[in-house]
């Protein structure tokens, strides 16, 4: 190689050597990437939501759907055949227990009455003169025997007949308020002829059907909040509170559920025997317990723990309590420590647990939680 090749190849080396240099300056410059940049944002704190831990009152519901009924109900009947000789009530007409809806031809039941009257009268006198006789000893006992055998039979007789005549008037068994009728005067009636409907509105039940699977937390007392929507924009919906009083024995086959029915404390006006309702069955009660959002729950391989703000220190850090659950309603779970205590006001992280990078003692940078997220 001659001289001039030789500089030629030292003047190459020495750009590429400068170059190079440039380059690496460069890079010292550029921003981390991969890696790297994850290193570097560990140290910096995680911004988080927090909410202070509180006790309060937790109820455990249950949503159905239930059918409004009146307190009591009777199909107006009669017992025995006739001719309407009169009908005593209007349609709709609110009655009291005993008063007169209906009356029942009975010309030939009091004639027979009369008859009837008629031979216990007779009876009568003679079980007085066969007594009388009897003490003078003119007369064999049988006979006085006799006397007063048809004297009961008449005595018998008289109490049914009355009781049939009192059969032909229909009267109210309660108060309420007397439905429609399809009868007038002159219709011929049967035992099977529904003469009309009387409700007692006085008072509310409702009945409605649980999950098998809820049943052993209701019984007799158990509270139930009823709601009936509002049917117009400026009706507002009408909440009532009742308490059960009966639980079916039995589970229905076909849907697995047993029947229930309680009885509202009040009614209001507009409810009506038959309407639907919206009913929040309240299973179980408890006061004053630690709750947090269920967005503060984690659940990993350690179990079931909740992210505390630990401000001991000069910054906020991350610390890891293992709890355990209880109630759950309205967004917010009951908690319980295990093997650690949590104070009232203690902050927590109360949403997103999930899908931040946390880790014990990592650093925080505590927000307080939105609205939206906050619980009751």
């Amino acid at each position: 190689m001659g001289p001039l090749h030789a500089r030629a190849l030292t003047t190459i080396f020495g750009a590429a050597l400068l170059l190079g240099s440039g380059c690496a300056k460069d890079d010292a410059k550029a921003p981390l990437t991969g890696a790297g940049a994850g290193r570097a944002d560990a140290r910096q704190a995680q911004v988080v939501e927090v909410v202070e831990l509180s006790r309060r009152d937790l109820a455990e519901t249950l949503s159905l759907v239930g059918s409004l009924a009146a307190n009591e109900s009777a199909q107006m009947r009669t017992e025995i055949g006739g001719i309407v000789r009169g009908i005593y009530f209007d349609e709709g007409q609110e009655v009291k227990s005993g008063d007169l809806l209906l009356k029942i031809d009975d010309a030939e039941l009091r004639a027979q009455a009369a008859q009837v009257e008629a031979r216990y009268n007779l009876a009568q006198l003679n079980v007085t003169r066969s007594e009388n006789l009897s003490q003078s000893r003119t007369i064999p006992q049988s006979e006085v025997d006799r006397a007063r055998s048809e004297f009961s039979a008449a005595e018998a007789e008289r109490s049914l007949i009355r009781l049939r005549l009192e059969k032909t008037e229909i009267r109210a068994p309660f108060d309420g308020v007397v439905g429609s009728r399809d009868i007038s005067p002159g219709d011929y009636v049967t035992p099977t002829t529904v003469i009309t409907t009387i409700n007692d509105l006085s008072r509310l039940k409702i009945t409605f059907e649980v999950p098998e699977r809820f049943l052993t937390k209701v019984r007799p007392g158990t509270s139930v909040r009823v709601t009936t929507r509002a049917t117009t924009a400026n009706e507002a919906d009408q909440v009532l509170d009742g308490e059960v009083y009966f639980v079916s024995s039995t589970i229905d086959r076909a849907v697995r559920a047993s029947e229930v029915k309680a009885l509202l404390q009040h009614t209001a006006p507009g409810l009506r025997p038959g309407m639907f309702a919206n009913i929040a069955l309240i299973l179980e009660r408890k006061p004053n317990v630690l709750t947090v959002p269920e967005g503060a729950i984690l659940t990993n391989a350690s179990g079931i723990q909740i992210i505390t703000v630990d401000e001991s220190g000069d910054a906020p850090v991350a610390a890891f309590v293992t709890v355990k659950t209880g109630l759950r309603t309205s967004g917010l779970v009951e908690i319980m420590p295990q093997g650690a205590t949590l104070a009232e006001g203690t902050k927590v992280v109360a949403s997103g647990v999930g899908a931040l990078i946390l880790f014990p003692g990592a650093p925080l940078d505590p927000r307080p939680i939105r609205a939206a997220f906050g619980g009751n």
